[in-house]
């Protein structure tokens, strides 16, 4: 289809559908409607703003985006390169990307986001995709063995400890500072987050928070409201707010029927995921181990003691054990793209954190069938807090205490330093980068399953997004419940340290045979700390307690 017709029909409000059933089609539908196509264009000023432009790209509610879709996105936002690169200014220079193929999401975006550049620029991409369970192992494999083969990586900022410390990245030039508005980013992901000795290397393109999904239709149902009354509940059904309210809420929801079909309640990933399921138990961490008189909550500060078997830590453990005989048959198995994709989006469970995904997915994955009734808010809170100075549980005079858990810090794009041999080579690598780190394309990635959430405080403008097709009331809540995370002053941060993915994939390996039976909450708890003792002492305690320290801001 000509790029002049296609723009015409998402103008005039045709669907993906409608697209998809081609340009004759479509011509023929509306000369049939004696209106003729003119009659179904918009004002002329809408179609002149480019953000609300690719926003119709497909348009919310008009099926998943494809890989036409995707192009067109990159098509539209390329003149902010133009303003930096000449036409056919990269001929003959060939790149290699390394990121995530995860969910047909990440790399695969990237891949049709990146066409029209390459046909403008004349540089040529090959990729490296990576599932994310093998994510971690690649890059340190890379790094162990000084092979890096890739000019570009999708990298978060836990990894820049590893790589970043170690000098295998390229220092970001300024004028892609202002190519992508720099300080556009929300306050928690400007430096030190992409910095390293003081130098930027990242251009963000992604938050990364935990937030909490839940389904409003279950937690507004009359008949089990009558039924969690009559088990002898002392509170409202509802919405829980503590960890200990979604423990009572998923075992009491245990045998139970909503709409016809089994109902389950909180859906725990106990399958390892490369290090990145840590965060999953984490989130039911924070609450418990993160007191607002600390900012350190997975070790000690002054030592790199672990903390993971402190009873916060031990206590969560514990809560998945007890909750996984009321969750679905065989979730032992469950990864959080299970959890996430094939589970909460297919209407099975009534809770979950995640990244943010969820929020845009329920909305635009073909496979959601939970568009309409699904909420946000924080991670719930804890009656109580464990205070690791003193060795007890304290009742805040506040009431719960809260830890939203930023998880991870957002994915990144990096350029290598191998490339900073060769100037032209060098400025190709950081013209991708940048525009994949756009204003106006993160803000269709924000508003599509991409892999990534809002992360720029230019996100947050709701209207945009009513007018993409979001309802008010849903963007609303989940705009908020990302802003809550982010700015909350009892947010549990992510320690910036070198190898610190090797800690969360020794604690993966222990925690499930913990959960499969093999160990109780104690002993694991106790054989990832010595484990995360050894790690620590092999990378170097001084070294990790002063980047420890400088990560928390103390």
């Amino acid at each position: 289809m000509k790029v002049g017709l296609y723009e015409q029909l998402v103008r005039a409000g045709a669907t993906r559908r409608d697209l998809l059933k081609g340009a004759a089609s479509m011509a023929a539908i509306a000369a049939a409607s004696g209106a003729g196509l003119g009659a179904l264009t918009r004002p002329a000023a809408a179609a002149d703003d480019l953000r609300s432009k690719i926003l119709q790209i497909p348009g919310v509610g008009k099926g998943q985006p494809t890989d036409a879709d995707f192009q067109k996105v990159g098509e539209l936002c390329l003149e902010a390169t133009k303003a930096n690169v000449k036409e056919g200014e990269f001929a003959g220079v060939e790149l290699t990307f390394m990121g995530l193929n995860n969910q047909n999401l990440h790399n695969v975006l990237f891949r049709g986001f990146l066409k029209p550049w390459e046909a403008y620029t004349g540089a040529k991409i090959s990729w490296i995709d990576l599932a994310q369970a093998d994510y971690n192992a690649r890059l340190q494999q890379s790094i162990a063995t000084g092979t890096v083969d890739f000019d570009i990586i999708e990298m978060g900022a836990p990894f820049e400890g590893d790589v970043c410390g170690k000098g295998l990245t390229s220092e970001m030039p300024d004028w892609v500072k202002k190519q992508i508005d720099f300080d556009d980013l929300v306050n928690y992901l400007k430096p030190p987050v992409g910095t390293w000795n003081g130098k930027q290397y990242r251009v963000t393109i992604d938050g990364d928070a935990h937030n909490f999904n839940y389904r409003t239709d279950v937690f507004a149902d009359a008949d089990l409201a009558k039924a969690w009354k009559e088990s002898g509940a002392t509170t409202e059904w509802g919405v829980p707010k503590t960890w200990q309210e979604v423990q009572a809420v998923t075992k009491f929801l245990k045998g139970k029927q909503f709409k016809g079909q089994d109902v389950y309640g909180y859906l725990d990933a106990p399958k390892p995921w490369g290090g990145f399921g840590f965060y999953f138990l984490g989130s039911r961490a924070s609450a418990y181990a993160k007191h607002p008189d600390d900012k350190a909550w997975l070790f000690d500060a002054d030592t790199m003691k672990p903390r993971i078997n402190n009873p916060a830590w031990v206590r969560a453990i514990q809560d998945v054990i007890d909750a996984l005989p009321s969750e679905p048959p065989d979730q032992i198995n469950a990864d959080p793209n299970t959890t996430g994709f094939q589970q909460f989006l297919a209407g099975t469970g009534s809770m979950i954190p995640w990244w943010g995904d969820i929020g845009s997915n329920v909305k635009t994955n073909d496979s959601s069938v939970i568009g309409d009734v699904t909420g946000f808010s924080i991670l719930p809170g804890s009656d109580d807090v464990y205070n690791s100075k003193t060795g007890q549980w304290d009742k805040l005079a506040s009431g719960p205490n809260y830890s939203p858990n930023c998880a991870y810090l957002g994915w990144g794009v990096y350029v290598m330093a191998r490339v900073d041999s060769d100037a032209k080579k060098q400025k190709a690598a950081w013209s991708a980068a940048a525009h994949l780190g756009g204003k106006d394309l993160s803000l269709w990635c924000a508003a599509y399953p991409s892999g990534f959430q809002p992360y720029r405080n230019s996100h947050f403008n709701i209207p945009e997004w009513v007018a993409a097709g979001y309802d008010e009331a849903f963007i609303t809540s989940y705009l908020k419940s990302e802003a809550d995370s982010y700015n909350h002053p009892n947010a549990a941060i992510e320690p910036r340290i070198p190898g610190i993915f090797q800690y969360y994939s020794a604690a993966e390996d222990i925690l499930a045979n913990t959960f499969a039976g093999k160990m109780k909450a104690q002993e694991g708890a106790d054989a990832i700390a010595a484990a995360w003792e050894k790690l620590t002492d092999q990378i170097g305690r001084e070294n990790q307690i002063k980047l420890y320290k400088a990560s928390l801001g103390v």
